[in-house]
């Protein structure tokens, strides 16, 4: 089953790629790591490594299906994170305390903005966008820096709900 998981996953690989080395066209190398992707697989796969999971190399229509989606799913959040980073990186850091942004890891920095634009952008509760951040963290980075994304997020987060919240008009009812 190919799920949001691998789509954030995937997300967090190419903003990484993008942090440290900016494409001229985020599309050409979009379609390059999704090629590299496929190519890893097969090579799992002719190893017979017992772990690998079959995915983009499936013909199984209900994967391919699923593939879709979730390569959707990390393109917008990719396409998303790299257009709004500027503005996503302004909004992120008065929540370092102590920190700016470009002194952390380009993990840590790249899970808080991509969590940060989900969070802005997405209807996915707040809880579930946090943990999969911290849980990013937790499997590219460190446990600390799972800590550390949880509560700048965790913070972040409460400040966009309070920020929405404000913006929304009040409805009356009126019989």
């Amino acid at each position: 089953m190919v799920t949001r998981r691998y789509g954030r996953e995937w997300a967090l690989q190419l903003l990484v790629q993008f942090d440290l080395d900016a494409p001229a066209s985020p599309a050409a190398a979009m379609a390059a790591f999704w090629i590299q992707q496929a190519e890893l697989e097969a090579e799992d796969l002719d190893a017979d490594k017992r772990e690998a999971k079959v995915i983009f190399t499936s013909t199984d229509p209900k994967v391919l299906a699923e593939l879709a989606t979730v390569r959707a799913f990390a393109e917008e959040r990719v396409n998303g994170v790299w257009s709004d980073r500027e503005s996503l990186d302004a909004q992120i850091e008065p929540f370092l305390e102590n920190w700016s942004l470009y002194r952390l890891g380009t993990i840590e920095r790249n899970v808080l903005r991509l969590g940060a634009w989900e969070l802005l952008n997405s209807d996915i509760p707040s809880a579930i966008v946090i943990n999969e951040s911290v849980d990013l963290a937790k499997f590219f980075s460190s446990t600390k820096a799972g800590r550390f994304v949880n509560g700048v997020l965790d913070r972040f987060a409460k400040t966009a709900r309070a920020a929405t919240k404000q913006e929304k008009p009040v409805e009356t009812f009126t019989p």
